[in-house]
């Protein structure tokens, strides 16, 4: 990323942040209240995500103003396809992850112990000062899990958002209600991981719970904030045409129709390098069954290249947005709309 040196510290000498979303119990331990998980701490211990620790009857963000990776990138590798598309991001990420994915593309920063990872020493307006610097149009929270950093995100998207800045946030969607609704008062867009639609993948494959992240992914369109769905396609663990087409389902009646959902192509990771790539004709098959369902923005990914990466006009089917990679090579939209039928999309554009 190369913005900044690296430094190395001992975690106890971080004076951190203390957490606002836990609650004091008896014999000075605490238990947090962000994410469905709702930790029960002791003194001088962590959370799940590693990064949360009691200290003294009080829980504190360790990580904060520690960021173990920025730099600038394109908008659409988050992926988000429908929030001003070709735009420069500046991304942010610390160490830790409320989940335990066996297939995480990002392992060596989510799975990590804190002390083993160097970091970066930055306040939020430091962070800010980059973005303006580097000629971003927004700041991204993402490659961990940024509910994790909640307290650091929420105050460099605030600041941010007196800049003029855009922000959003990549997310596995595992965080409660309250913190959430407090958050997206600060961000413009969210993409929300739907890892798979059956609890037993969820309880398998990241040691996590499914209805949590479904609450999120409607209270995320409810508030009026830009929703993006990703999923990436596990062959033999989440590939299930029925489980597919009953998730397609549920997108269309609870976020509509205009929700942009993304099939992304698995490639052998962390603890699953023993299940091969997925195929593509698995995720035109995904396409196929979403496009079925009535869902109007489909998107296949992580295969560069491919047709369906491109945004068309669900109303005449001309290509709108044609893009190769990361990178878009041609935007045709006139005022958010089809120049050949007239046809409002719908995004942040």
């Amino acid at each position: 990323m190369g913005l900044f040196s690296w430094n190395w510290s001992a975690a106890d000498s971080l004076p951190g942040k203390e957490c606002r979303f836990y609650k004091t119990l008896f014999d000075g331990q605490v238990q947090c209240r962000l994410c469905p998980r709702k930790c029960i701490v002791a003194e001088g211990k962590r959370g799940t995500c590693g990064i949360r620790e009691n200290r003294g009857g009080k829980l504190y963000l360790i990580t904060y103003g520690k960021p173990c990776s920025l730099g600038v990138e394109p908008i659409e590798k988050a992926p988000f396809f429908h929030f001003m598309p070709g735009h420069r991001r500046l991304v942010l990420a610390t160490v830790g992850c409320v989940l335990r994915c066996r297939f995480c593309q990002n392992w060596q920063i989510s799975q990590a112990e804190f002390e083993k990872v160097p970091y970066m020493e930055l306040s939020p307006e430091q962070i800010v000062a980059v973005a303006l610097k580097q000629k971003v149009q927004s700041i991204c929270f993402t490659f961990s899990e940024p509910v994790v950093f909640y307290e650091y995100m929420y105050d460099v998207a605030k600041l941010a958002h007196e800049h003029g800045l855009k922000t959003s946030m990549v997310s596995s969607g595992y965080i409660e209600r309250e913190p959430l609704l407090e958050l997206l008062k600060v961000l413009d867009a969210v993409k929300i991981d739907l890892k798979g639609f059956t609890e037993k993948f969820y309880e398998e494959m990241a040691a996590a719970d499914l209805p949590p992240i479904l609450d999120t992914i409607k209270t995320v369109k409810k508030s009026g904030k830009w929703l993006e769905i990703v999923n990436l396609v596990v062959p033999g663990h989440n590939d299930d045409p029925k489980d597919m087409e009953r998730m397609c389902r549920w997108i269309k009646e609870n976020v509509g129709a205009d929700t942009p959902v993304h099939f992304t192509r698995f490639f052998p990771e962390y603890k699953l390098k023993s299940v091969p790539p997925t195929p593509v004709a698995t995720l035109v098959r995904a396409y196929g069954i979403a496009r079925a369902a009535g869902l109007r923005y489909v998107y296949v990914g992580n295969v560069p290249g491919h047709p369906m990466e491109n945004t068309s006009c669900p109303r005449c089917g001309k290509t709108l947005i044609e893009r190769q990679g990361f990178q878009v090579r041609k935007n045709s939209l006139k005022k958010s709309g089809c120049p050949y039928c007239g046809e409002k999309l719908r995004g942040l554009w």
